[in-house]
Parts: C-alpha cells; structure tokens; sequence
C-alpha cells in the first residue's frame, strides 16, 4: 500500500479474521468539506461500518468520520451516510452476488489517493467459527517457524 502518492488513513483488520475476501473494489467518496479536513487528520473509523446498495447506488453505514475541531455549523452527522462512487457495471456485479450467492460487502481501508479520498471495498463471505480457529492455528504455526528461525540463525 505504500505506492507514490498513497496515505492510509484506516484500516479494518477485523474484516480479514471475519470473512474471506473474494474480490476488492476501489470506490470514490463523496465527502463534504470538513469531513475531508477531518479524513487528512486521520479521523476515522471503519470497524463497525457496512455497506448496503440501494436504488443501484452503493452507501456505506456506520462509517465514522469525527467532526472537524476547527469546524463550525458546516460540520456533518459523523455517522451519516456515505455514498460511494462505482461504476454502473461494478455496483450491478456486487448487487447480484449479494442477493443471490450470499455475500456480503465490506470496507477493507479508507485512503487519499492522489489526494482524493478512496475507500477499498471487498466482496466477502462469512467465515464460520472452524474457519476462524484454523486460520489463528495457521498463524500460531508460522509464528512459531519464525521464531524457531530466528533463533536457530543466531548462533
């Protein structure tokens, strides 16, 4: 992620424990004045947000953009919803796997690219609980390699 022009400004780890990510999208915002400001300060937060296509137009919810400081009566609801800017081929592909193959859609990073801001979306489906166990097995393991390497190459 660390391309010419590229600042992160978050990023939703838990997404990855929780799903498996089948396919990623690169969506505009559309964003008013301060929450921008807000944003370059790195205000913001995607844990809990979601996204949800309606009337073939793609929002995200429960993004939380905090409110600008030196903002005045122009700052917005940091909850409210955001609109994502996707081309009409993209949004009619996520919306017919989301209503026909079970997936679900998430917010994977929100960054400035270029100086726009971008936020990255995934097609995604849920894991169950084994999966999860597996995956932390998976890692437990390779951790446990590294560290074996480490110390097996200091001496």
């Amino acid at each position: 992620m660390a391309k010419e022009g590229m600042k992160l400004v978050a990023n939703n780890k838990k997404a990855f424990h929780d799903y498996f990510i089948e396919e990623k999208f690169e969506c505009g915002l559309v964003l008013h004045g301060t929450e921008v400001k807000s944003l370059r300060m790195g205000k913001c937060s995607i844990k809990e947000a979601y996204i949800r296509i309606e009337n073939g137009e793609v929002y995200a919810y429960g993004m939380n953009i905090s409110p600008y400081e030196m903002g005045n009566i122009f700052n917005k609801d940091p909850l409210r919803p955001k609109k994502l800017m996707l081309h009409k081929y993209e949004i009619i592909k996520l919306d017919s796997a989301v209503t026909r193959e079970g997936y679900t859609i998430v917010p994977l990073q929100v960054y400035f690219k270029d100086g726009r801001a971008k936020i990255e979306i995934a097609l995604a489906k849920g894991k169950k609980l084994y999966d999860k166990r597996a995956d932390i097995a998976k890692k437990d393991a390779r951790r446990e390699s590294e560290r074996e390497f480490k110390v097996k190459n200091l001496y």
